[in-house]
């Protein structure tokens, strides 16, 4: 689908010509809980670094990716979705993850459902950057029935926000990902890259193999366990055996708020902690080139998520 033109007043730079130089630009990509931003992050760079689930917010932190295609490289930055209905320290923390990364960006890509604009959406609108450009990014095309109903919700969103385009897709078909890429390039500034062109990431393997385990503890959870649940890595351990293959031993904590959620994570006879060990191990052996090897530990620690000591020492900037 081609993206809806902007208002007429709306302001594009121009295109940039065949032998234009370099250009590197900051992106963050922002919208209420569970929109889609890790699951557009991880298709706009290529690979999956950003974890994912039904549970709304999986994020945490502010994760990186790069992308370099041709002359241009395109750093985004994933961000928390921003939290409204809760005030407990985790939740300061997120938003403030947010605030943090918005302060230095070239452009900003609001994520909504297509067809929806809510309250949510609205609150996320009152935090962005003065002066950047935005665009609407309607993600979830093909979860909408009826295509032809989204052309009078598009139109009334200039009466919201200006945005500088409105682009829907689906963050799932590579075609539609190719075109974002298109279309943010020409915004992007004349400057060299941050990064090597073969980066990916600012975040380390611990902290994926720590994002990793929670990902599939709250996928195979569901709403059973609440979502102020986190996972800490004690120990991080790798050694290159005789034969070239590497090692890689990880010692994990899944941190809960009671007794009743330990039980949920631990499940029947210890089935659903050893499945949460199993899927995260095979995912990483594949993310790492390595041969894991993954133990895991429930401890029970109450309040945690509203102690602002312990989010330190968990991780949470």
């Amino acid at each position: 689908m081609t993206p809806v033109q902007p208002p007429a007043d709306a302001t594009l730079p121009s295109e940039p010509g065949a032998d234009a130089a370099r250009r590197c630009g900051n992106i963050a990509i922002v919208g209420r809980p569970n929109v889609g931003k890790s699951t557009l992050l991880n298709a706009l760079v290529g690979q999956k670094i950003s974890i994912t689930s039904r549970k709304a917010q999986t994020t945490r932190h502010r994760i990186m990716g790069v992308r370099t295609r041709g002359a241009s490289q395109f750093v985004f930055v994933d961000t928390p979705g921003f939290q409204t209905r809760h005030a407990g320290a985790l939740n300061r923390n997120l938003n403030r993850t947010v605030m943090a990364s918005l302060s230095d960006v070239d452009l900003v890509l609001m994520l909504v459902d297509a067809g929806h604009f809510g309250a949510d959406d609205a609150k996320v609108l009152t935090l962005l950057p003065p002066g950047k450009p935005v665009l609407l990014v309607a993600n979830k095309l093909d979860l909408v029935k009826r295509r032809a109903d989204l052309l009078p919700w598009l139109q009334a969103l200039p009466q919201k926000h200006t945005f500088a385009e409105y682009i829907p897709l689906s963050a799932t078909r590579p075609d539609d990902v190719e075109r974002l890429l298109s279309i943010i390039e020409p915004y992007l500034p004349q400057q060299d890259w941050m990064h090597e062109s073969d980066a990916l990431t600012d975040r380390n393997e611990r902290f994926l193999a720590s994002e990793t385990v929670r990902e599939k503890l709250f996928r195979l959870t569901g709403d059973e366990l609440p979502y102020t649940s986190t996972v800490v890595i004690e120990r991080f351990e790798e050694e290159l055996t005789e034969s070239g293959t590497r090692h890689v031993r990880i010692a994990a904590t899944i941190v809960v708020e009671r007794e009743s959620h330990k039980a949920i994570v631990i499940g029947q006879g210890g089935e659903r902690l050893k499945r949460v060990g199993t899927e995260a191990r095979v995912e990483l052996e594949r993310q790492l080139d390595a041969k894991v090897f993954l133990e895991l530990w429930v401890k029970v620690r109450s309040g945690w998520a509203d102690d602002e000591r312990h989010l330190r020492s968990y991780g949470y900037e």
